[in-house]
């Protein structure tokens, strides 16, 4: 049967090493179930129902990209958007939970769409490089904001906006524990580095009696405070369009990349460098998204960690499987992921930034026609605290250098829209 359903043979596989890729991909991606509850409960939302709903979105998601795509990706809710979900829109701009929610559910709705109707590649292709690699770099900044926040590295200051907190705090100085352990376990190849990070600290907060013991394993804490509860009606204001617009956004790119350099890694792409069966990839990540709105958390999203699977010999959809009846099992960790406090997921929120920072050296810095708009989107994202700011800053300042520099036909009809959209969301509703 599962010859038949996943082409092992085929794809030169066998069960066992499709299970230990399986594995290796879930400890290398499985600190989400401890960072997303975490983040998303700071909106308001109940921290064991966010558990839950984050493990079986991930599991949806790891389901449908195994079974239809036939694909070694795992997915679960991606961070970045679910600090977005809750830092700007629920804190920053006001709205509830609930409508956050129904804006998830909106952009994944589309996404099918667009991924039915194979538009996906016109909005890829007319896409600039520059602005995707300082989209994914201005993401790892505000990533890495909050994490300085969280450990209380960085604190408010009615002087300078931000200055130094207490760092000989406990707080301070095991986020940065958590940080070096990640990468220095990292170095050495030990796979599941960022869970280890985040377990250990949890273990020495225990053990100073900063953290209340609360158990490992209990019977899974019920999903009802957040099933259903999204506000689709809410998130159809106008206000509300450039939030969904950069989920939407942010997951097709996401997604998009992360599809190509799992494939590449696993030499599963085609002749042509096309990626077979793509568009039912995509359509997994935004059906799990859809799914994961109406449990209760922010935007499911393919996981580059899947890399790590594939590194282990993953080459079908059977790895993506065995993640997925994992994050099934993770759920009876409820006591545990309910214990992590927010200083032992500082660590991995800065690692994470770091590697998303990679995609910078892409960047042509001669260019200043690039290199302005990439500066643009860096800074400006984590500094007004928006993703969907950032990515206006970076499609208005992309176009106007062309237009000022006299370069306006390097510029395509859909960049320059969506940066007069962009311009109009401003100046009509701020």
């Amino acid at each position: 049967m599962l010859e038949k359903l996943f082409k092992l043979t085929e794809h030169n596989t066998n069960i066992k090493r499709e299970i230990v890729a399986g594995i290796t991909t879930f400890l290398t991606m499985a600190y989400i179930i401890f960072v997303n509850p975490a983040m998303l409960a700071d909106a308001g939302m109940d921290h064991g129902a966010v558990f839950v709903a984050t493990c079986i979105a991930a599991a949806i998601g790891c389901f449908i990209m195994g079974f239809l795509a036939n694909y070694p990706i795992a997915l679960a809710p991606g961070m970045g958007l679910n600090a977005f979900f809750t830092y700007t829109v629920v804190l920053d701009m006001g709205y509830s939970w609930q409508v956050a929610l129904g804006g998830v559910f909106i952009s994944g709705v589309v996404f099918i769409l667009l991924s039915l109707f194979s538009i996906r590649e016109w909005i890829i292709n007319s896409i600039p490089q520059a602005l995707r690699f300082g989209i994914a770099a201005g993401i790892g900044l505000f990533l890495a904001l909050i994490a300085l926040k969280n450990a209380g590295i960085v604190v408010d200051s009615p002087a300078t906006l931000v200055t130094l907190g207490n760092i000989t705090a406990l707080e301070p100085i095991l986020a940065a524990l958590g940080l070096f352990l990640i990468v220095g376990l990292a170095s050495k190849g030990i796979n599941g580095s960022v869970m280890l990070s985040i377990l250990i600290i949890t273990a020495i907060g225990l053990l100073i009696g900063n953290i209340d013991y609360q158990g490992i394993i209990s019977l899974p804490p019920s999903v009802m405070p957040t099933f259903m509860q999204l506000d689709i009606a809410g998130a159809l204001e106008v206000g509300m369009l450039s939030v969904i617009f950069a989920f939407l956004f942010v997951d097709l790119f996401d997604t998009s990349g992360t599809l190509i350099a799992v494939a590449q890694r696993g030499n599963l792409l085609a002749k042509d460098g096309t990626l077979p069966r793509l568009d039912k990839a995509l359509l997994a990540d935004s059906t799990a998204t859809v799914a994961g709105s109406m449990l209760g958390t922010s935007t499911t999203t393919s996981y580059v960690e899947s890399t790590s699977g594939v590194a282990a010999g993953g080459r079908t959809g059977l790895t993506a499987v065995v993640v997925g009846v994992l994050f099934l099992l993770a759920i009876l960790f409820s006591p545990l992921a309910g214990m992590v406090p927010a200083y032992a997921t500082a660590g991995p929120l800065f690692y994470v930034a770091v590697l998303m920072l990679s995609g910078l050296v892409n960047v042509d810095w001669d260019d200043l026609l690039d290199a302005v708009p990439v500066a643009v989107i860096c800074i400006t994202m984590p500094l007004t605290f928006s993703i969907a700011n950032g990515i206006a800053f970076g499609f208005i300042s992309y176009v106007a250098v062309r237009l000022f520099s006299g370069k306006v036909k390097t510029l395509n009809l859909s960049v320059v829209l969506l940066a007069l959209l962009f311009i109009g969301k401003f100046a009509f509703y701020g």
